[in-house]
């Protein structure tokens, strides 16, 4: 299997101190009893985290927070809209 590098994760999430946090964390969840979200035999924990940091399956809580934040915001100036115009 092709070796992962740093440069792979971190075309994910934008810079090393955020991966370095995001690695640490997904390694006590694997510790803790979390399955491996990517196939990744004979590997430790911390290289089954950096390829599922490269492969995508693991994300920034925050950005999925302003994702879903922005979403909301979408639809409640949607209906704000669809309000007025039935007003009118």
């Amino acid at each position: 299997m092709a070796r992962i590098t740093i440069e792979d994760c971190l075309e994910r999430v934008p810079n090393r101190f955020l991966l370095c946090n995001m690695a640490a964390k997904r390694v006590r969840q694997i510790r803790d009893g979390s399955e491996y979200l990517v196939s990744s035999p004979k590997n430790e924990d911390v290289v089954v985290t950096l390829r599922e940091i490269a492969a995508g399956k693991v994300v920034l809580k925050k950005e999925q927070e302003k994702e879903e934040k922005e979403e909301k915001e979408e639809k409640g100036k949607k209906e704000e809209k669809e309000e007025k115009e039935e007003k009118d």
